[in-house]
């Protein structure tokens, strides 16, 4: 008879905790979801409760995040694995495989992750790890003040079906907002990445990428030419590309001089 496992998710967005949860149930049916968490600090409060073997972590979430959260949770008498969920770029996965029994890239693909189910199973059959639990809480304590997370961000990975297209960030004319979803635009078209304006905020770099309204974001070295109304409405034209784009009265000031 097979061992009977179990985890718990903690994800911020509803859909992607239960698409994951689902996936989870079809590829690692030996194991059982204890819960779902909308945060950190949710995720703690069910490895008290439940104390599962697994907790996969999104690493950015409101009130606590997952980086921090696995630093804690590596500080109970009976730590659970950490997988890290994260829609980082690659110079951040080196970090977190450091810090963690393992890490999946959103959108969570099947290949990838029964992979990971692997390794979990492998782990959890040959009890406790080469690494202890105070190490791992070390690890991921200087993963949340080290350098990686301050780094700019190269490249956008953005889903196309069953492909992922990198996107250099430096080609990208501007970043559109709208719920979940942001528009990354280049002079060949259009991709959709599903990312929070503020979180994706942090990555650019801040010189180059000027927000220019509530939801736009623009590469500034991409700017043709910024042209005022009558009115006094003010648009700015990227190379490239035809398209208007609207600049707000709070940010109108960054073209004073054009």
């Amino acid at each position: 008879m097979s061992q009977t496992y179990s985890y718990i998710i903690a994800e911020d967005e509803p859909l992607l905790a239960r698409v994951l949860a689902q996936q989870l149930s079809e590829h690692w049916p030996s194991a059982r979801c204890s819960g779902l968490a909308a945060n950190g600090a949710e995720a703690l409060k069910l490895a008290d409760e439940f104390s599962p073997d697994v907790a996969f972590l999104d690493v950015r979430m409101p009130q606590l995040d997952g980086l921090e959260a696995a630093r804690q949770l590596c500080l109970k008498e009976r730590p659970p694995l950490i997988v890290f969920v994260t829609a980082y770029d690659a110079y951040a996965l080196d970090a977190f495989e450091a810090a963690a029994i393992d890490y999946l890239l959103k959108p969570v693909e099947v290949p990838r992750l029964t992979k990971c189910i692997e390794r979990l199973t492998g782990q959890l059959g040959r009890g406790s790890g080469d690494v202890s639990a105070g190490d791992m809480a070390t690890r991921i304590a200087e993963l949340l003040g080290s350098t990686p997370r301050k780094d700019k961000l190269r490249f956008v990975r953005a889903g196309a079906g069953t492909t992922v297209k990198l996107i250099p960030v430096n080609e990208v004319l501007w970043f559109e907002a709208e719920d979940k979803y942001i528009t990354v635009a280049t002079r060949e078209g259009d991709s959709i990445i599903r990312c929070p304006l503020r979180e994706l905020l942090e990555q650019l770099d801040e010189e180059i990428f000027w927000q220019i309204h509530r939801g736009t974001v623009v590469n500034s070295a991409h700017i043709a030419h910024a042209k005022r109304d009558e009115l006094g409405h003010l648009t700015l034209t990227m190379k490239g590309r035809k398209d208007e784009i609207a600049v707000s009265r709070q940010f109108a000031h960054l073209f004073k001089q054009m």
